[in-house]
């Protein structure tokens, strides 16, 4: 039982963070095998476990996140009959998916809010985006505080000097030189992540002395293109280390973070670029566009272009006075709009207006 009356109980496929998480949040852990994939048999399986798991630990709350892991826990929540079947939605595939694919993302997601009881859009753009698209009744729709799933841990995001040490580590043993200038992406390293335009619009600018660094794994769902791939490839300038449990390093020694994806809910490393005081370059999209004022606290541009993507790359980089400005105003907006502390409690008195407590 934690200090807030709760006792949580977490479900999700296994991965290597799984071991992490549960001691750092002192919760127990049980793994169903979702996939991120349409796999009927698999599901099938999956719900299977989640019906029998919820008769057997009789929860007063499921509260689901991620497609997959909604549509299936909320079939199930319902199945058992349980009173409060919370869904929220952190970003849409079926935005970007086209033909029968489209169809099926909106079938699903439709199915997902006719079994839950609440669901929680984290972001006012994308609660207007599902009321005009997605079959659901208003009443069922509600956004938490400003937004965001979990907030941002401004006692964890921050220059300290044991990050700013760590920081200095990885840009050595990265090779990249203290004169550089280094852009940043967090993330899948994926097409609907606006990748392909990245990587060509950092070429494109030709500046020796800037560098690329993509922290994130490759996904063979949504690949990049050929091109895309030989240019992180043979680009000397162009680093890409893979998934980091601990991205602040990263953070710590980047001029510019730049997030051109297609379609977000609201993207938590947005604001963790803004609690490290890095300027922000972000498609103009669900989520970005409600943390970031554009050419106040960063940049937005259109998605799945290159030539707006690499002006805007190219202005942060030649004007030091605009980033620190732009980073300065982006880290005043997160300190008072979405401290994880006050995301935390609109969850908390969510849940204990639901349980009346």
């Amino acid at each position: 039982m934690t200090n807030n009356g709760f006792e949580v109980i977490t479900t999700s496929a296994d991965g290597v963070e799984v071991a992490e998480i549960t001691e750092r949040e002192g919760v127990s852990h049980i793994a169903i095998p979702f996939t991120r994939a349409i796999t009927p048999l698999q599901d099938l399986k999956c719900l299977r476990m989640l019906v029998k798991l919820i008769r057997q630990q009789k929860p007063d709350i499921i509260h689901s996140h991620t497609p997959k892991a909604g549509l299936l826990g909320m079939m199930a929540a319902k199945i058992c009959g349980v009173k409060h079947r919370l869904h929220t939605v952190a970003g849409l595939p079926l935005m970007e998916a086209e033909g029968i694919k489209h169809q099926i993302l909106k079938l699903t997601e439709s199915m997902t809010y006719a079994c839950a009881s609440r669901v929680y859009p984290n972001s006012y753009k994308l609660k207007e985006y599902i009321l005009s698209n997605l079959t659901i009744k208003e009443s069922k729709l509600k956004v938490l505080g400003k937004g965001s799933t979990n907030g941002i841990d401004l006692s964890i995001f921050n220059k300290s000097e044991e990050i700013t040490k760590k920081s200095i580590e990885w840009r050595s043993k990265l090779n990249i030189p203290d004169e550089a200038f280094v852009f940043l992406f967090i993330g899948r390293v994926v097409g609907d992540k606006g990748i392909n335009e990245m990587v060509k619009s950092f070429v494109q600018m030709e500046d020796a002395s800037s560098y690329l660094v993509l922290v994130g794994p490759f996904e063979e769902l949504d690949p990049l293109k050929p091109e895309t791939l030989a240019m992180i490839e043979k680009h000397g300038n162009i680093i890409s280390t893979g998934f980091q449990a601990d991205v602040r390093p990263f953070l710590a020694f980047t001029d510019v973070f730049v997030f051109p994806s297609y379609r977000e809910g609201f993207p938590n490393v947005v604001l963790q670029a803004a609690a490290m005081e890095v300027a922000t370059i972000a498609s103009d999209i669900n989520g970005c566009n409600e943390i970031i004022a554009d050419g106040e606290s960063g940049v937005l541009i259109p998605t799945k272009q290159v030539e707006p993507l690499q002006k805007a790359m190219s202005k942060l980089r030649k004007d030091k006075q605009l980033r620190s400005k732009m980073a300065e105003e982006a880290l005043t907006n997160v300190r008072s709009n979405y401290d994880q502390k006050f995301v935390w409690n609109c969850i908390k008195e969510e849940y204990n207006q639901l349980l009346h407590v």
